[in-house]
């Protein structure tokens, strides 16, 4: 479990998830040879992701889990919004309005 961007302060992770290793819904191509073992893995990677994300949660973070596939502006734009929100919410006085 190491997050590929941290905003410790802030207490936000960020993982970038590719989608074979972390079983994209969408995207995920079976392998052909060691099949079983392959997705074997697959189901364990994306469990562990799931209980890191519940780990971190019950610790006050937040996950963030982004797609290789996604449109990296779109992703862009959603890290910076909610950084932006933990940010204000941190800082005594501020409020989202501003």
């Amino acid at each position: 479990m190491t997050a590929d961007v941290l905003f410790p302060r802030l207490r936000v992770a960020i993982f970038v998830d590719g989608c074979f290793w972390h079983g994209c819904p969408d995207h995920l191509v079976h392998a052909r040879t060691n099949a079983v073992y392959w997705d074997m893995k697959i189901s364990s990677n994306r469990a562990r992701d799931r209980a890191t994300d519940r780990m971190l949660q019950d610790r006050g973070w937040t996950s963030v889990r982004v797609w290789e596939h996604e449109d990296t502006n779109v992703a862009a734009l959603r890290i910076a919004s909610l950084v932006r929100q933990q940010s204000l919410a941190a800082t005594p006085g501020m409020t989202a309005a501003r």
